[in-house]
């Protein structure tokens, strides 16, 4: 896909004539992380798309959506990573929140 007007897959080959070595060895990585192990590869691949939302890749939330229907997951397991994404996102923006009143506390006594 295409996005940004970005060909992902046309960049993607330059790079890796850019750096072959450091492009083999980030897919070999992937290939490891993404391997069956103490968490089952669906697991792995919802996980991933929940932080593509975060990331706000759409690389990302193309690719392992794409991999997580491939492994088994279902639109509603999807649907619920969606929201588990979502709710982290609005507590990060939350917490820091508190952040931002502590920095206007401190501006607010340094002005006056």
């Amino acid at each position: 896909m295409t996005f940004h007007g970005v060909n992902a897959a046309k960049q993607f080959k330059y790079m890796r004539e850019l750096v072959p070595e450091a492009y083999r060895a980030f897919l070999e990585f992937d290939g490891k992380v993404f391997a069956e192990g103490a968490l089952p590869v669906k697991t792995k691949e919802l996980i991933a798309l929940a932080v593509a939302h975060i990331t706000q890749c759409p690389w990302c939330i193309d690719a392992h959506a794409k991999r997580a229907v491939k492994v088994g997951a279902s639109d509603a397991e999807i649907g619920e990573v969606i929201f588990v994404a979502m709710a982290m996102a609005a507590g990060a923006a939350w917490s820091h929140g508190g952040l931002a009143l502590q920095c206007t506390e401190k501006h607010r006594g340094a002005t006056g």
